[in-house]
């Protein structure tokens, strides 16, 4: 135990979940003074460290620790990838970073903004050309737009960047959204039945209340998605990553899960009799109340 109060220029020797890093008390205080950095290395409390090389242990994800570093020595926020910032994000809302957590937001803000300007269509051409017989939005950049409530069935949107779109209670029978970038789209009670979204990455997106019979996942990347109460019955998920996403009360009702990921996915009151669960892993999964009757569970690591 040492008492952090003798010398506040001091270096500090830190162990982020197994990353090391050294800066200084300085760095620490006086960027951020309401941060929780800040009162740790504030000389108000004593701190538990190694006691042969004198590092502070935190037991957090070191990844984007040397953007948070540098960030509290020179207020600048680094230019990541969106996935990216979500983590970072996470990271600065741990650590009570009030700046930090305005500075990626802002940059989010700006990025939104600018997929919104480079938007190749709106709203009224994309009703305009749902009026012919056969639509193709195929590799379009449609980033942003409000496209709910619209009859968008049968249109092929594959390969299209739909970053951000909203789809509310759109019917979107049979459409085809293969290997198109929907990160963060919102689909809340959408009509999806039948609908292709192998290789798709729909990463964050909401998909509450959504009705997705027959839908076919396959592939997809489904991290972070909100799929409550929604109909997944005989849908096709195999080798989809669910990881994390929240299933709670959704029935999968013959749907095959051949393969999927569902580390810390929430099953919690989730229909999946008659669910091909064969040789998944559900140790991380959260399955309470969740209705098994009939399901293929022969392998399934629980």
């Amino acid at each position: 135990m040492k008492d952090f109060q003798s010398d506040l220029s001091s270096v500090v020797r830190l162990n982020i979940g197994g990353k090391k890093f050294s800066t200084t008390t300085d760095t620490l205080t006086q960027r951020e003074p309401d941060s929780m950095l800040a009162a740790m290395f504030s000389g108000r409390h004593t701190l538990c460290q190694d006691p042969d090389k004198g590092y502070v242990f935190v037991d957090r994800d070191g990844k984007h620790f040397r953007h948070i570093l540098n960030w509290l020595r020179d207020g600048v926020v680094p230019t990541l990838e969106e996935a990216e910032y979500t983590e970072l994000l996470r990271e600065a809302e741990y650590y009570q970073l009030l700046g930090l957590i305005d500075g990626i937001q802002a940059v989010l803000n700006k990025r939104k903004e600018d997929d919104e300007f480079h938007t190749e269509l709106t709203r009224t051409d994309i009703i305009k050309c749902i009026q012919s017989e056969r639509v193709r939005f195929r590799g379009v950049n449609l980033s942003g737009l409000d496209l709910s409530k619209l009859d968008l069935s049968f249109v092929d949107f594959s390969y299209a960047c739909l970053k951000n779109v909203f789809f509310s209670r759109a019917n979107l029978h049979c459409a085809k959204f293969r290997d198109v970038d929907a990160e963060a789209s919102i689909f809340h009670n959408a009509t999806l039945r039948e609908c292709e979204f192998t290789g798709a990455n729909l990463r964050g997106a909401l998909l509450a209340g959504a009705c997705l019979q027959s839908a076919n996942l396959q592939d997809a990347c489904l991290v972070d998605c909100s799929f409550c109460g929604a109909d997944l019955r005989s849908a096709h998920l195999q080798n989809a990553d669910l990881t994390n996403a929240n299933l709670e009360g959704a029935v999968l009702e013959g749907a095959n899960l051949k393969g999927a990921k569902l580390n810390n996915a929430n099953l919690r009151g989730a229909n999946l009799q008659r669910a091909y669960l064969r040789h998944v892993n559900l140790r991380d999964t959260d399955l309470e109340g969740a209705r098994l009757d009939g399901a293929n569970l022969l392998g399934a690591i629980r």
